[in-house]
């Protein structure tokens, strides 16, 4: 790598906004992305989608070291592909500008039988930031994955939620989790990236991320 910044964007679980926040941060930071693994080939990937709603040229999309065809968890979805996936392969690409990493899924999501992701993060030694929603349950799936994150000497830049606003979630998950709070992307009617960018402006703050 080189000494640009970068940072992984990690869910607490799958279909929160991951990668609609991550879309917003690469614009805002005019920063490169990349999807170590994308598991599910029949819609849009999360690539196709990052670079349409961030508007990246096709030199900031770094390729997937994985494309598995199943949209299911990446052990079985390999699997079932018949791929067997080699960690050592899933290394944060070279890039000049800074780099945007979205995970699959939550933390502990399996990679191979043997593996979770979150341990192969904890080997990148590079600063994560936490996307959650703000709906009922979050509080306990936020906090539990500060924790896997922290016992593994990861560090984290910050929460970002997406939703409505529920202030004492918020603040419950900032205070118990000893966390900084970076911001809420709220849900977007009309979502194109003009719409995105205005949103990510208006609710947080860029030198959080510098």
């Amino acid at each position: 790598m080189s000494g640009q910044r970068a940072f992984v964007i990690a869910g607490t679980d799958t279909g929160i906004g991951k990668t609609v926040f991550a879309a917003a941060l690469a614009n805002a930071l005019a920063a490169d992305y990349w999807k170590p693994i994308q598991a599910g080939l029949d819609e849009p990937t999360d690539s196709d989608v990052v670079a349409s709603l961030g508007r990246l040229s096709p030199g900031r999309l770094h390729a997937e070291a994985y494309r598995l065809q199943t949209p299911a968890s990446p052990h079985l979805a390999a699997e079932l592909d018949g791929v067997e996936i080699d960690v050592t392969r899933l290394c944060p690409p070279v890039h000049d500008r800074p780099l945007v990493v979205e995970l699959a899924g939550g933390l502990l999501v399996p990679l191979t039988r043997t593996v979770l992701q979150v341990d192969v993060v904890a080997d990148w030694r590079l600063p994560v930031i936490l996307v959650a929603r703000t709906t009922l349950g979050t509080i306990n799936h936020t906090l539990l994955s500060l924790e896997a994150l922290r016992s593994r000497g990861v560090s984290v830049t910050g929460v970002g939620f997406v939703g409505d606003q529920i202030v004492d979630i918020e603040e419950t998950i900032c205070a118990i989790g000893g966390v900084r709070r970076l911001g809420r992307l709220p849900y977007i009617e009309q979502l194109t990236t003009a719409s995105l960018a205005r949103a990510f402006a208006a609710h947080f703050d860029l030198e959080d991320f510098r």
